[in-house]
């Protein structure tokens, strides 16, 4: 219930503040998106498996994000960001998906 709350609250925050994401973070922003929703549904997935830890949640929700962002920051320091965050991003995607189609299996038993 608190997380439900949490998740309206800074919904509404963002619709009435407006938040603007500076410059030099925003070839970031879209690989941390992507990290933070693996985290989300391997989270899922593992509670819909009844292992969930919230220790083991946080965690990966933080490592994933700074792991992901480390690497497009070292890919634009060698002049090869574009290819490293496609590269980030296909794998996150593959991983999204492969969860996706656990939880789909877990819940329609299909």
């Amino acid at each position: 219930m608190i997380a439900a709350l949490g998740l309206a609250l800074g919904i509404i925050a963002g619709l009435v503040l407006h938040p603007t994401v500076p410059v030099v973070l925003e070839p970031y922003l879209p690989i941390a998106v992507v990290a933070a929703l693996d985290a989300v549904f391997g989270g899922l997935r593992s509670l819909l498996d009844g292992i969930f830890d919230d220790r083991v949640f946080t965690v990966s929700f933080l490592a994933n994000i700074v792991v992901a962002a480390l690497i497009v920051y070292l890919g634009d320091q060698l002049g090869v960001g574009a290819q490293l965050s496609t590269g980030v991003v296909v794998v996150f995607g593959i991983r999204i998906f492969s969860n996706a189609a656990s939880i789909r299996r877990h819940i329609f038993k299909a």
